[in-house]
């Protein structure tokens, strides 16, 4: 089932149409190897590659991998058969890009000592070749895959014994400290390899005892790409903790190539964020050594190279995670001897102000915070003025966490935006907070005098500014933020419930109100309930709002709404409302429905006071 590609060249007889690498496995290869007519192709230096018949029954088993399993026993007899199959060519099937999804889906479903066995064949004799595997852009995914599977329990039949299980598991940590061992050895080629560089994370991840979900949908969404994934905790073997140390201990022998290659960056973030996890003495060690050695660089006389490596695109994620990770001396330590006075200027460089963000994020619990304020606020305008949103945003929800210095971001806030002064001016501040533009180009004013043009129509709400008001909201002082939402029209209420960034605003706002402020700003908004049910993300600010509402304030919301009930039964929100409101009983059986809602207000003060 297998053909070297030279043979394939020449019973071709000359250069042939690139074929999809999903077809044969081979498409890039033919590319890249040209030629005359009848020429051997030595691109490849002579690999083996799977035929198309392979290819064609690999296919067959993902899509009955895919079907499922009657019972453990069809399960165990389908997976052996094909591991027979894969037997002798492993690194081949490996290496195709097939034969490699195949491979990823099959793995979980055996046992650790099968994973084990291929593994080894992947490995060859020496183990050598397990660096070709792991650096190729589909074998990598199976190695990362096998080596996964250790993080499992033991899938063996309910017959096996104990010592068995133990024994199948000791086969496949063998297997893994046989990999970490290649990596060590390789240590800088793997690394800077953009798929090699995967395995090693993978495995830092498996040694340290917590594993993310696989890597295997491309797919994701802009959302799933940038979440944080969340990593489970598994018990690991006593030899992982000490093979943790040595490979950390070879990855800090190569820490220069840290701060020069972007691929290389993130396996250092890896390696800090999975022993902070699970080594936290491990981590403060490694924290304090990378410090050590990033601050020891030559820069220019007087300036700390780590403001250098601030503006670095590789260097500057490194220097995030560190941040985000340290310990309170060290913080102060890093402000103190490298920062202190270049905050602003960092927070201005398209690079820098994020790992600014990261630090005033970090300080925010301790009393380094009111420092990093002091000289961060001198800044705002400018900051504002560059379009660097995060820093002030961050700023903001630093003083909300803190409880310091509260008053004084609003007021530079006001000054920011050119409603300071005069004192009319301040309760338009919510609709240029929210978009982010000043007062006199929002209301289209070219003077410093005027009353407020409130025919300006709520608009250009955007991201940054929703979440700069939601942290505002958390300030212990909001009358001023309330007191601009209530000169806000109806309509424009409504826009905001229906708008994806302010209708955060506007649920934050309305929640955290006392019930006497929640009353105004609801009074303003009758007549808009109707809408607002209809509407995909206001229907969402109305149940918000519901489950904060008094008794009181739900009559008058039901009130409203039952006057549309047709309407509200056949839109696609409105009726899960309707239901969750249980406006039928309101209309019906009104005494019942005001037993059961004055006992959920009873019951959530009960538990409000108790929370507080």
């Amino acid at each position: 089932m297998l053909a070297k590609t030279e043979d394939r060249m020449s019973q071709k007889g000359g250069v042939t149409k690139r074929r999809h690498t999903g077809e044969d496995g081979e498409g890039g290869e033919k590319k890249r190897r040209g030629g005359e007519k009848g020429e051997e192709g030595q691109g490849d230096g002579g690999r083996k590659v799977l035929d198309a018949l392979s290819v064609g029954y690999f296919r067959r088993v993902g899509e009955r991998l895919g079907e499922g399993f009657e019972d453990n026993e069809e399960r165990e007899m389908f997976v052996e058969n094909v591991l027979t199959e894969v037997k002798g060519k492993a690194a081949v099937v490996a290496m195709d890009r097939t034969g490699s999804i195949t491979l990823q889906r099959l793995l979980p479903l055996c046992r650790p000592d099968q994973v084990a066995e291929v593994l080894a064949e992947l490995g060859g004799e020496s183990g050598s070749e397990l660096k070709a595997v792991s650096c190729d852009r589909c074998g990598g995914h199976v190695v990362e895959s096998a080596v996964r599977q250790i993080s499992k329990p033991s899938k063996t039949a309910a017959t096996t014994e104990e010592e068995e299980e133990e024994e199948s598991c000791g086969l496949l940590e063998a297997q893994v400290l046989s990999l970490s061992q290649v990596v060590r050895d390789n240590i800088a080629e793997f690394i800077q390899h953009v798929h090699g560089s995967h395995v090693v994370r993978t495995l830092l991840h498996v040694l340290a005892g917590c594993v993310g979900p696989p890597r295997t949908d491309t797919r994701l969404g802009p959302k799933e790409r940038n979440a944080v994934p969340q990593l489970t905790d598994f018990e690991i073997p006593t030899s992982f903790w000490y093979e943790l140390k040595n490979l950390t201990d070879t990855l800090m022998d190569n820490i220069n190539l840290s701060v020069t290659d972007s691929v290389a960056s993130a396996v250092f973030q890896t390696m800090l964020t999975v022993s902070h996890r699970n080594r936290p003495k491990l981590c403060k060690q490694l924290l304090k050594r990378i410090m050590e050695y990033l601050t020891s660089r030559n820069a220019a006389p007087g300036v700390s190279p780590l403001l250098v490596f601030l503006k670095d695109q590789a260097s500057s994620h490194l220097v995030e995670m560190i941040i985000q990770l340290s310990h309170k001396a060290l913080l102060r330590d890093l402000y103190k001897n490298h920062l202190k006075g270049h905050l602003v200027d960092l927070a201005l460089h398209s690079i820098a102000n994020f790992p600014i963000q990261r630090l005033t994020a970090a300080s925010a619990k301790h009393t380094l915070f009111v420092k990093l304020f002091d000289e961060l606020i001198q800044g705002v305008e400018a900051i504002l003025a560059a379009g660097h949103m995060g820093v002030i945003v961050q700023l903001a929800e630093s003083c909300a966490e803190s409880g310091e210095k509260q008053e004084d971001m609003v007021q530079s806030l006001l000054q920011a935006f050119h409603c300071a002064e005069p004192g009319s001016r301040h309760v338009s501040c919510l609709p240029l907070f929210m978009s982010l533009i000043t007062y006199e180009v929002y209301y289209h004013s070219e003077t410093a005098e005027g009353n407020i043009q409130t025919e300006v129509p709520l608009s250009s709400i955007c991201y940054h500014g929703s979440r700069l008001v939601q942290a505002l909201a958390k300030f212990k002082e909001r009358s001023l933020l309330l007191s601009s939402l209530r000169t806000l029209t109806p309509a424009d209420l409504l826009t905001l419930a229906s708008h994806p960034a302010g209708s955060h605003v506007l649920q934050a706002l309305i929640t955290t109100s006392s019930d006497k402020g929640r009353g105004k700003i609801l009074k303003r908004l009758e007549g808009q309930y109707v809408p607002m049910a209809c509407s995909r993300l206001g229907s969402r600010v109305l149940e918000a709002i519901w489950n904060s509402a008094s008794v009181t304030h739900r009559q008058n919301i039901a009130q409203e709404l039952v006057s549309c009930e047709s309407q509200l039964r056949s839109d696609q929100f409105a009726r899960h409302v309707w239901a969750k409101f249980a406006l039928s009983h309101f209309i019906h059986r009104r005494s019942h429905w005001q037993e059961i809602q004055t006992g959920e207000s009873k019951k959530r003060k009960l538990f409000s006071d108790i929370l507080e």
